[in-house]
């Protein structure tokens, strides 16, 4: 995971950025905070990102996004991401990542 060099504000060139595409139709730019697998779920892989806004605003509270992440079996630089649809599911996932991050810190 790469970290974010909050003296300086902006985001470490090594962090991921990805382009989305949301339902109505805007983009918007997120950085990559975490992709795991959580094996409750079938060993399901999971995306947890944050805008690239909210990364280099002055607030400190910003909207983690959760996605599930199905990564192309033929092509490994091809992926897709799916909402996660139930509230047990989302707890499920939330949980594991707060694992990492406490871990991580």
């Amino acid at each position: 995971m790469s970290e974010f060099n909050e003296q300086d504000n902006i985001i470490e060139e090594e962090t991921p950025v990805l382009h989305l595409e949301l339902e109505d139709g805007t983009e918007q730019d997120c950085a990559v905070i975490a992709l795991f697998s959580v094996e409750e779920l079938n060993a399901q892989e999971y995306i947890a990102l944050v805008s690239v806004e909210d990364l280099e605003s002055e607030d400190e509270e910003s909207a983690l996004l959760l996605y599930r992440y199905n990564e192309d079996s033929e092509d490994p630089d091809t992926f897709s991401l799916d909402n996660i649809e139930t509230d047990e599911e989302y707890e499920t996932v939330t949980a594991v990542l707060d694992e990492i991050l406490e871990d991580e810190e």
